[in-house]
Formats: C-alpha cells, sequence, structure tokens
C-alpha cells in the first residue's frame, strides 16, 4: 500500500510539473542531448553556433546598449535599478574583456573601446558540469541552454562561468517588465532563477538569426563554427580574431575581430 500511494504521488507530481510547462519553455528545453527534438520545417540548423563580433564598428556604449534593449524585449528581461540589474547583453572596457592579453600597452583607441559582452556559449562550460539538476545544458549544436523550470536558484553556475554571463533574479522580475510590450511568445522568469543570452534559440527555431544579430547592421556574424562556407569562418579566414580568456580551457563560441 505505501508503495502504490508513492507511486501514484510522483506520478500525479510529474503530471503537474507538465501542465505547468509552457509552449516556449518547452521549445527552450527540447535541446537536450539524445531527446529528439521537433522543430519546423524551415528552423535554421548548425553543428557548432558561433559569433563573430567587429568591434572596428561595433565599439561605443551607444551602439551596444541599442543591441542590449533589442535584447532584452525580446527576452522580457527586466530593469532593475539597483546592484540586482539583470543583464543578456551588455558593454565592457579593454581591460574588463580582455584581461589576460599579453600587450598591456594597447593603442589608445583600443582602449577607449567598448566591446559587447554576452554569454559565450563555450564548447567545454564548466556551468554546464556543476549544475546540480541540469537546468543548464549543452544542446548538440553547441548552444549553453536553461531549463528555468528545473533552476533551483543554487548559483553554482554563476560562480563556475569565468565570464559573469549569468544574472540571478533575487527578486520578482515581473513587477519590472513593461507589461504593455511584453513578448508573449517567451516565457517571464521569477524570483530565485538564474538566467543568460542564450543564442536566441527560438528564433533559429523559426528560421531566424538572433535579435542582435539581426539588429547589427552587419557588424556581428553568425553561422556554423564546423561549415567552412559559413559567416563565421569566412570572417574568421579574413580578419584576426581574439577571444575571451582562452587559457581557460572552455573554448568560447564568441569571437572579436580586434
Amino acid at each position: 500500500m505505501k508503495q502504490s500511494r508513492r507511486n501514484f504521488l510522483k506520478f500525479a507530481g510529474l503530471s503537474a510539473a507538465g501542465l505547468c510547462l509552457t509552449p516556449a519553455a518547452s521549445a527552450l528545453a527540447s535541446g537536450v542531448k539524445n531527446t529528439p527534438v521537433k522543430v519546423k520545417g524551415h528552423a535554421l540548423h548548425a553543428e557548432r553556433w558561433a559569433m563573430v563580433i567587429d568591434t572596428r564598428k561595433l565599439n561605443t556604449k551607444e551602439a551596444i546598449d541599442k543591441l542590449a534593449d533589442a535584447c532584452h524585449h525580446v527576452h522580457n528581461v527586466p530593469h532593475i535599478d539597483s546592484k540586482q540589474d539583470i543583464k543578456w547583453l551588455w558593454e565592457g572596457g579593454y581591460t574588463e574583456v580582455f584581461p589576460n592579453q599579453e600587450n598591456n600597452f594597447p593603442s589608445e583607441e583600443l582602449e577607449k573601446r567598448s566591446f559587447p559582452l554576452l554569454c559565450n556559449h563555450c564548447e567545454n562550460p564548466p556551468c554546464v558540469r556543476v549544475c546540480p539538476t541540469k537546468a543548464t545544458f549543452q544542446r548538440p549544436d553547441g548552444i549553453v541552454a536553461m531549463d528555468y523550470h528545473r533552476c533551483i536558484g543554487c548559483r553554482y553556475c554563476m560562480a563556475a562561468c569565468p565570464f559573469g554571463a549569468r544574472s540571478f533574479n533575487f527578486m520578482d522580475p515581473r513587477p519590472h517588465l513593461d507589461m504593455d510590450n511584453l513578448n508573449m511568445e517567451f516565457p517571464t522568469r521569477m524570483r530565485g532563477v538564474v538566467e543568460k543570452c542564450n543564442f536566441c534559440v527560438e528564433k533559429l527555431t523559426d528560421g531566424k538569426l538572433p535579435e542582435c544579430v539581426e539588429k547589427s547592421e552587419g557588424t556581428i556574424v553568425f553561422g556554423d563554427l564546423k561549415d567552412p562556407d559559413s559567416p563565421v569562418r569566412k570572417a574568421l579566414r579574413d580578419n584576426f580574431t581574439i577571444r575571451r580568456k582562452p587559457a581557460l580551457g572552455t573554448e568560447p563560441g564568441v569571437y572579436y575581430i580586434i
């Protein structure tokens, strides 16, 4: 009897959790390895998604903030006027972005540049290894995604990420959203949940490029790192690029043209 009751409660709990999943959240979680992925016929596919940012053209706080506003609007990222602000895309200076570069006397122009910062979607992501609930996982196409329903707010992933790419909702983010302009196709989060850039995985499913890429006016390119004919491989062949903290061995998927 006890065993039957335990099984019934377990089944009821799983059923309730399944009913709580929104279609958008289910789409975000659908990329777990070894799980069949149902996508639309015109979805964009890659063996390894990557991004190349041309900092010769995209290098002002105003331009980066404009892209951040677009990104945050699409993903219902709240603006909280405090140190607890949530960020998916933001700007930083040269010494913050590239603290390990050997040349400690760069040009004045380079030192004055602003650089866009986001999740690097590393090939060897430490955040995935430390997550106890698999709320953070790596998709087969290299994107480091999140299932917000699995996040328990332990913040191990924040401690493991060497790029500061994750934010924690210390308070309920929903009162800080513009409810009149809410994107109803993307889930909002709740207090106690970590979030970050997801390379616009939901837009890739719809056959579209990430929001920041579409709004960048050609200063950001996106494509399959494993495809020699992709835009990112062409950009890497034609330009000198660097990545953030390469010595750590995480193999970031975001490259910067200097």
